[in-house]
């Protein structure tokens, strides 16, 4: 497995596992001088860590990050940056039953078929544990944007959980810190929180729509064909646990427009040009326009759950499975830090290509 790595300047090598000791990140291509330390990182780690009330896995993680190496003084060094958290709350036991069957909906027959052997304890590498480090590295990515962009604030927020979504006139940007679900729709939180306990408790799960807003990025990050800004956070989006589909602004519903509602119109302002709409999600061509870039993905319902279900052992023979141990009744909850960390290491790591390629020169308007 050898696929562990993301990003082009500002890189991020991930490793561990969910039953291990430990599991962290390693942070190349951070640029020299930026403050940082673990408390700075912690603070994102918190969003995710399980346990934290009764809709996630009742897991207890501190989640604790380590700086091991890459600061000195308080600031990275420009060497790499390596983050370790590690595990004090593993259960194996609770795994014991699935050593020899596949759990449906689980990367456990895919990884066996593949490398003829896997970690069944909470399902190794393949494990939404994993994110625990792209939320530290993400951290990182944020102290540099706030260093060397710091207009660039990135927000997630859940939008629908099941088939209920938020009224977004009530859209309030306060409201996403106020609630367990990280959702801008405060009456909406308060229906979900009733809809997922009792699917909670009958031992179910169930899908989200997460969305995730750039502001402040500025024009001209990202490039065309092959380096696209979109490009690469819909990849960013995708490599997250149980995501199965990922749009930008109005992505599968710009089918559905005409090309006179659909091209946001140009107009020219007292800084510089200012579109009427933002059905471009913020990217035209893969380089970002100035305008907020919208990104905004879906989540499956997890597949561990205490229904029986049908499936099969090692050997070919007919079984049936009760995925016990601690789990998420929607996952979508805890991916809103996880696609927050991915977004700011994806919009930095354009910003410092735009900034090697072009030295941040634009071409003028007005």
């Amino acid at each position: 497995m050898s696929f562990n790595t993301y990003g082009h300047v500002f890189r991020v090598t991930t490793w561990g596992e969910s039953h291990g000791p430990a599991l962290g990140a390693t942070v190349d291509g951070c640029p020299p001088g930026v403050p940082v330390t673990e408390a700075d990182l912690q603070v994102w780690l918190d969003k995710r860590k399980p346990g934290q009330n009764k809709f996630t896995t009742q897991r207890r993680e501190a989640d604790e990050v380590e700086i091991l190496s890459g600061v000195f003084e308080g600031v990275t060094t420009g060497t790499p940056i390596q983050l370790m958290i590690r595990n004090t709350d593993q259960r194996s036991k609770d795994y014991g039953d699935i050593a020899e069957k596949f759990r449906p909906g689980h990367a456990d027959i895919t990884y066996w078929q593949k490398y003829g052997i896997r970690d069944y304890r909470g399902g190794g590498r393949s494990s939404a544990r994993e994110t625990a480090s792209r939320v530290a590295a993400g951290g990182v990515a944020r102290a540099a944007l706030a260093k060397i962009a710091p207009s660039v604030q990135v927000t997630g927020y859940m939008v629908g959980m099941g088939e209920k979504e938020i009224d977004r006139s009530r859209f309030d940007w306060n409201a996403i810190e106020q609630n367990p679900f990280w959702t801008p729709d405060a009456t909406a939180a308060e229906d979900w929180a009733d809809y997922l306990d009792a699917l909670r408790k009958d031992g179910s799960s169930v899908g989200a729509t997460i969305e995730v807003t750039v502001r402040g990025c500025p024009a001209g990050v990202g490039a065309p064909i092959y380096a696209k800004l979109d490009t690469d956070l819909a990849a960013a989006m995708m490599s997250i646990n149980a995501v199965k589909g990922v749009e930008i602004g109005e992505g599968m519903a710009a089918a559905k427009l005409t090309g006179v509602v659909n091209a946001d119109e140009i107009e020219m302002g007292s800084e510089g040009p200012v579109f009427t709409s933002n059905h471009a999600g913020g990217i035209l061509g893969g380089i970002s326009t100035g305008q907020d870039i919208v990104v905004r993905f879906a989540v499956k319902p997890t597949s561990s759950i205490l229904t029986p279900r049908k499936t099969i052992t090692k050997s070919g023979e007919a079984t049936e499975i009760i995925t016990k141990g601690r789990h998420d009744p929607c996952v979508g909850i805890r991916a809103v830090p996880v696609a927050e960390a991915m977004a700011a290491a994806v919009v930095l790591d354009h910003i410092l290509l735009d900034r090697a390629q072009t030295g941040g020169e634009r071409g003028p308007i007005g």
